[in-house]
Formats: structure tokens, sequence, C-alpha cells
């Protein structure tokens, strides 16, 4: 555990407070490197932490908004093309930016749910059983559960580049933001 998430004060509190614990893990990996560093794919897979941190971000908007709510997605937030890998203009610092107004949504969203017993069907897939449905609560531990899956790629990732581990990043977040 290499930070400490705030004490709950009910359960919907916890749930969120694990999923920004999780999400911090992911862009902690990518702090101080460059657009170049954050694109590259050191080890013998295919990710990379820009590419991490865009799947993630696109995958929590479409479990919120798509799935919960019902809502439609922007362009360029399809989970259904190769969200892993950078296209375009697209950055690092864009994702990390996108990826915090994805979080504050979700924030909203759930805090505005009457309770987390809201259920809503899920995404035609071959791994979903046709017709499933699944609560506002179900959805939340998903996502913590692919929020820390992602993380710990992430560490790996960052290992790989320059050998820094996660324990070294919290440390230097927590000089840099004492130094502001």
């Amino acid at each position: 555990m290499p930070t400490l998430v705030n004490a709950e004060t009910d359960e919907r509190d916890a749930l969120l407070s694990f999923l920004a614990a999780q999400r911090g893990g992911l862009r902690r990996a990518a702090l101080g490197l460059t657009e170049e560093q954050a694109a590259a794919r050191p080890t013998a897979g295919a990710l990379s932490l820009a590419g991490l941190i865009k799947h993630a971000a696109v995958c929590e908007r479409e479990w919120i908004v798509g799935t919960l709510m019902g809502r439609p997605l922007r362009d360029g937030e399809n989970p259904e093309e190769d969200t892993f890998t950078l296209t375009g203009e697209e950055t690092l610092a864009h994702w990390l930016h996108r990826y915090e107004e994805i979080a504050a949504e979700t924030e909203e969203i759930v805090r505005g749910l009457r309770d987390l017993d809201v259920d809503a069907p899920l995404p035609e897939a071959p791994w979903f059983p046709a017709g499933s449905r699944r609560t506002a609560r179900w959805v939340l531990l998903h996502l913590i559960e692919e929020a820390a899956r992602h993380a710990g790629h992430a560490d790996i990732v960052r290992e790989s580049l320059d050998g820094l581990t996660a324990f070294e990043l919290v440390d230097r977040e927590l000089s840099e933001a004492a130094a502001r």
C-alpha cells in the first residue's frame, strides 16, 4: 500500500476514496516523465504509461456515463477502439487532465445517486451473460479493481523505464507538494 486512503464516512465515500487512491497510483507512475518516456513501451508487452492512463480514463467514463447513466460518450472515448495507444496529437498531459475531469464527473454522478443499489444493464459483450444488470456499487468495485490492476502494470512499466518504484514516487510527490 503506497498511500493511506482517507478514513471513510460511509460506503459511498469509501468506494470513491479507494478509486481515487488507485487513480493516484496510475498518475503517480508518470510523475516527472517526458512525453516520449510516457509513450515508451519498455517491457516485452505493448503497454505504455500514457496508454494505461488513457485506457483507464476512457473505461471509467464508459462504465459511469455510458453504462450506469446510459448517456452517450464523447468522440474518441470508445472502449471498443485501441484505448491503450495514443493517437494523433494525444499526449500524456492531455490524458492526465482528461482523467481528472472524468474523476470529477464520476464523483458528481455517484454522489448524486439516490443509493448504490441503482442498477443498469451491462453492455453486450461475449464475457457478459445476455440481459445481465449490475448495481452502481458493483460498477465502482469493478473500477477499483481495474484501476488497481493497471496501477500495478504502471509500476512495472515505470520501474522498467528508470528504476523508480511506487514508494520512491510517493516520496517525490510528497516532496514536490511540500515545496509548493
